[in-house]
């Protein structure tokens, strides 16, 4: 069965490359999808966060990675995904994530989501705490591969961090 798991990745995390190496464990196929917000504005191009993801996943046979726009259940019918993946970091993330999950079956009943909760030492990451600590001139290291490092440093440097 093929998944899909959807976010705007900016950047990637070790949170989110946990649930992605789990779902690589529980479905024969993953795409993740990095999605275009309008209502963020990212400090990654669609370019270079996809990059990135795909330089961290390069371990991952099972795993792909694209973008995409629009709506997801018509993104998910799209590559032949029934399963959509949502990862969980808190209890906090559960009521929306609930909610988009409710209207992705009323909007495809053929289309389900799968929760995954994020590894305990993980559960407080997110990447706009990330960009922050980076910032402000924090280490990051232990919360993002290698290659986002890079990128963050760099960005950091030409001061668009």
């Amino acid at each position: 069965m093929r998944a899909i798991y959807p976010g705007t990745f900016d950047p990637v995390t070790n949170g989110h490359l946990d649930v992605i190496e789990r779902a690589a464990t529980t479905f024969n196929s993953v795409v993740v999808a990095v999605a275009v917000n309008p209502a963020k504005h990212p400090t990654f191009t669609m370019e270079e966060r996809v990059e990135m993801i795909r330089e961290s996943c390069q371990h991952l046979d099972n795993v792909e990675v694209t973008c995409f726009t629009g709506l997801l259940v018509e993104f998910a019918a799209q590559v032949g995904a029934p399963v959509i993946v949502k990862g969980l970091r808190a209890v906090s993330d559960f009521e929306f994530e609930f909610q988009m999950a409710q209207m992705n079956r009323k909007l495809n009943p053929g289309v389900e989501t799968v929760f995954l909760t994020t590894a305990s030492h993980y559960s407080f990451l997110s990447s706009s705490l990330v960009k922050e600590i980076a910032r402000l001139g924090g280490d990051v290291s232990e919360f993002v591969p290698a290659g986002v490092l890079r990128r963050l440093r760099e960005h950091q440097a030409q001061g668009a961090a």
